[in-house]
Order: structure tokens, then sequence, then C-alpha cells
């Protein structure tokens, strides 16, 4: 899929509140596609409504 020229900034929605014991494989997972969109040369906004993190 070509990059798209007309997007600059990506905002990412994390998982929110999970049960105790698997929110840092989903932190994680928003972590790393946040790490993979700025090396795309992207602006990357992560928005995780968690409080446990």
């Amino acid at each position: 899929m070509p990059k798209r020229t007309d997007i600059h900034s990506v905002l990412i929605i994390g998982a929110g509140p999970i049960i105790i014991g698997q929110a840092c494989e989903f932190d994680y997972s928003g972590t790393q596609a946040c790490k993979a969109l700025k090396e795309e040369g992207y602006r990357v906004i992560l928005v995780n409504s968690n409080p446990a993190t």
C-alpha cells in the first residue's frame, strides 16, 4: 500500500481500562504501533485511558 502524502498525524486510541494483569500486552501493542508509524515519518498521538499504566 503506498504511503499517503496528505496524512501527517495519526491518532491511536488505546484499549483503555482492562482486567488487571492484561493491560501491559495492550499497552505494548499501542507503543509498537507508535514506533512503527514514527519510523514512517508520521506525527503520532497515543490516547490510552488506563489509570493502571
